[in-house]
Parts: structure tokens; C-alpha cells; sequence
């Protein structure tokens, strides 16, 4: 194929965000209806302009030169290169001091189905090999319905990073300290989690600030299967 035949793999690759008119000699038009389709937008592939020989793309894809390190137009690239873009102020949801904390704050994560996948890999991390977590036999022969997710997994998907709170809080954050819990339903692989993070507890710590949250993992039975606290350690003003 000729090298400036723009491919399906260089359109899924591409990362432009401005509508680029392509020589229609530079397309793959076949490419360009299949990467259309596969993203479930083929509309986003505007027709050919009445009479012309380019083929108006918006959004997403440049000419295959362009692709490929050739000189780019700057006059058409201009707005990826604005003056005044900062790294450091490029954040999810805007910035939280500890004085900006209120009780009864919530965080919640999103919902999570367990799959046998899940255990399979936490036992690589934990090396917890325990029948009970494993073995469908032996976990029926001692009273249990099915293998039991292990409880430090369960606790994990409390992490306060599953959450926004963190996005919050990052430019400020010291250090997690502290967390307890008690595991109060047993979870078995194809339950789904839903876990949460409320602030019930706002307090100065010296020159710093201490955030206590309860944390609650519910199942899809609307049964609270966890309950405990978490403690960060902030800046404070």
C-alpha cells in the first residue's frame, strides 16, 4: 500500500482534535467507514463536498504525511499550541483545602462486580491460597454457599483513589494514616459492590488537618458487607 494511504490503525491512533480537510488521494475511504462504525458514530465521517477532491473529516484524524512526522501546517495546528496551558493546574475537579472539608461530605466509587478473575489475582499479590477461597467443594463442606472473596480484597475496594476524593484533595495530601473494619457479610464472586466514603470527622492535627471517613461497602442485596473508618493527614492553612 502507498505509504500516504491514510490506514485504519493510524485513524485509530489518532489523537487530533480539529477538523482537518484530507486529500481524498490520502484516504482509505474503506479504513474510514470501518473505524467510523466500529467507534458507533458514523456520522462523525462527513460526505464528500460537492465537487471537491477533499474528504472533511471533523475531529479526529490528520493526512497520513502529517501522521507521519512530516512538516505539519502550523496556521491549521495553531489552537494545540495556545499560550498558557499549565500542567500543574490541569485538574479533574477543582482543588479542595482542608478548610473546604465538611462533615458529612460523601465520595463514592463506582459499582464493581467480582469475578473469579478478581481472586485469581489477588492471590498472586496476597499468595493466600486458603482452600475456602478456592475450592467450591471445601468451601460447601464447611457451610459456605461458594468460595469466599477474601476479605482483604473487599477492603481494598474501599481505596479512597477508586473514589474523587483524592482529585480533591491531592494538593494537600500527606499520608492515609490510619484504617480499621469489620467484615460483616460474607462476598462471593459475581456479587456486586458498591463502596462510599463520608467524612464524619474534621480535625487539626498540630499545624495540619486529620480527615476521619466512615467507609461502607453495600452488595447488590442492599447488605452492608463492610464498615469502617479511614484517616488522612492534610495540609491545613
Amino acid at each position: 500500500m502507498d505509504n500516504n494511504i491514510l490506514t485504519e490503525k493510524e485513524l485509530s491512533n489518532s489523537a487530533y482534535s480539529h477538523i482537518i480537510h484530507v486529500p481524498i488521494e490520502k484516504v482509505d475511504i474503506a479504513a474510514v467507514w470501518r473505524w467510523g462504525m466500529r467507534i458507533g458514530n458514523a456520522e462523525m465521517l462527513a460526505p464528500l463536498e460537492a465537487g471537491s477532491s477533499r474528504l472533511r473529516v471533523p475531529n479526529l484524524i490528520a493526512t497520513a504525511s502529517e501522521m507521519k512526522g512530516e512538516t505539519m501546517n502550523e496556521a491549521k495546528f495553531d489552537k494545540a499550541n495556545e499560550p498558557g496551558f499549565d500542567p500543574a493546574a490541569f485538574l479533574l475537579v477543582p482543588a479542595k483545602r482542608f478548610e473546604d472539608l465538611k462533615v458529612g461530605d460523601i465520595f463514592r466509587a463506582p459499582s464493581r462486580t467480582l469475578t473469579d478473575a478478581h481472586a485469581a489475582a489477588f492471590q498472586t499479590v496476597s499468595a493466600d491460597n486458603h482452600p475456602v477461597h478456592y475450592d467450591a467443594v471445601w468451601a460447601a463442606r464447611h457451610g459456605h454457599s461458594a468460595p469466599v472473596v477474601h476479605g482483604l480484597q473487599v477492603l481494598a475496594f474501599t481505596a479512597p483513589g477508586a473514589t474523587m476524593f483524592p482529585h480533591y484533595i491531592g494538593e494537600v495530601f500527606i499520608a492515609f494514616t490510619e484504617l480499621s473494619c469489620k467484615f460483616l457479610k460474607e462476598v462471593h464472586s459475581g456479587d456486586t459492590l458498591y463502596s462510599s466514603l463520608e467524612i464524619i470527622d474534621l480535625s487539626k492535627q498540630g499545624s495540619n488537618g486529620l480527615v476521619t471517613t466512615k467507609v461502607t461497602v453495600f452488595n447488590q442485596r442492599n447488605e452492608l458487607v463492610l464498615l469502617g473508618e479511614h484517616k488522612y493527614l492534610l495540609k491545613a492553612s
